[in-house]
């Protein structure tokens, strides 16, 4: 991560511009160039007037996951310097699909599609952000207004062998993918955003890097002073191994329940800890230090793993609900049943286990209820079922599948 010093001479660097860089640089893969954003903290502080940073989001899914989050902690920590973010919403942008990463066009959505997926984007946003510091806006302000003409002279400012050096165009290029034309012009648009919004820094994950960068070189074609670009490292899913993923199922969904969020939190590893304390966590470096001092003189490492969980699900839910997980989960490590299950009333008795899981969504498929017996992994009452041909008569029973999941049924 980039912790390198500043030294330049001409840089005012009092302390609360020291502080104010220490903050920024927290946890950060790269900010460039480092040295400029210096020189703007300084010039804000001496000016008083806040520096506009910007993160763009295409809303091409509606639901954000915590590494979601994870540059909008950075953004967070810059609101409570004092500045200014910028919340873009890429509803022009969407419609071309940002090609970053990938090995082929990505689809389009409809516009109906990306505003209902706008909103809730930033509505969940919202539980990081301060809204009271936060500019919310959409690239179709500035995009739809250039038209055919504009959009001829913007294209005009970036050859196609610069573009081509991008590596995802570059090796779909090589490998004979197929690459479509208006692909070319994202990148573009994303620099514009920066012109139209005059944007002093951006910020976005290390696969975002040639698109921030775009930014910096189109505001110099227009005549403006050229932002900084800050990249977030991609957080490390629950496994411990790849990038936090719903397609991987190695994720904690900040709309998922308090007690399910605060267990998923609790079973990441004692290493992964720290970086999430890093890269999501509102506490100061100082006091990290302090408590990761005490974790290495002796005191239990699941101490720290609990107040990082109470500090996120209070943040997504309310420190009630953090405190109510954090008993919950009690409960179940001493094999105790979760006060608030479902309740499910279904009739058939005598009823299969396989079809009593299925019918209470408690597994997707007779075929995966038979594999989870097999796993040890389900319980009525407490007990291990190892039979998959057992047969349940009428009755009321509690359902357990995992760790996590629960219900009471009532078979008649």
């Amino acid at each position: 991560m980039n912790q390198v010093a500043v030294t330049n001479s001409d840089i005012s660097m009092t302390p609360a511009v020291q502080s104010a860089l220490a903050v920024t640089l927290r946890g950060v893969d790269e900010l460039l160039p480092q040295g400029e954003w210096a020189k703007k903290l300084a010039r804000s502080e001496a000016t008083g007037t806040p520096l506009r940073i910007k993160l763009g989001l295409d809303p091409t899914a509606p639901d954000i996951h915590l590494g979601h989050t994870v540059v909008l902690s950075k953004l967070r920590q810059l609101q409570d310097l004092g500045h200014t973010v910028i919340f873009l919403i890429g509803d022009f942008t969407t419609l071309i699909g940002d090609p970053s990463g990938r090995d082929s066009t990505r689809p389009p959505l409809t516009a109906a599609q990306i505003q209902a997926n706008a909103e809730t984007y930033y509505t969940q946003a919202a539980k990081v952000l301060d809204p009271a510091k936060t500019e919310v806006r959409y690239n179709s302000e500035w995009c739809d207004a250039l038209g055919s003409r504009g959009m001829i002279e913007l294209a005009a400012k970036y050859t196609v062998a610069r573009m081509m050096e991008r590596n995802d165009f570059h090796t779909r290029f090589t490998e004979g993918n197929s690459i479509s034309l208006h692909e070319f012009l994202y990148p573009l648009l994303q620099g514009y955003d920066s012109v139209a919004l005059k944007a002093d820094l951006e910020l976005g994950g290390t696969d975002q890097k040639f698109n921030l960068m775009m930014g910096r070189h189109l505001q110099q074609e227009y005549g403006q002073e050229p932002q900084c670009v800050l990249t977030m490292p991609l957080l490390v899913g629950l496994d411990g191994v790849q990038k936090m993923s719903k397609s991987k199922n190695n994720y904690v969904g900040i709309t998922d329940e308090a007690n399910t969020m605060f267990a998923k939190i609790l079973s990441i590893s004692d290493d992964l800890m720290w970086d999430w304390y890093t890269l999501l966590s509102f506490q100061s470096l100082q006091d990290i230090a302090a408590l990761k001092a005490e974790i290495a003189a002796g005191r239990n490492p699941k101490d720290a793993k609990v107040l990082l969980a109470k500090e996120i699900t209070t943040r997504f839910h309310s420190a009630a609900a953090a405190d109510a997980a954090e008993q919950d989960f009690i409960n179940r490590s001493k094999g105790g049943i979760p006060e608030n299950i479902p309740e499910i009333t279904l009739s058939g008795a005598p009823l299969g286990i396989g079809a009593l899981l299925k019918q209470a969504n408690l597994a997707p498929s007779t075929s995966e209820a038979n594999r989870l017996i097999d796993g040890g992994g389900v319980r009525i009452d407490g007990s291990v079922v190892s039979d998959k041909g057992l047969k349940l008569e009428a009755g009321s029973f509690v359902l357990q599948v995992g760790k996590r999941k629960f219900a009471r049924v009532v078979l008649g």
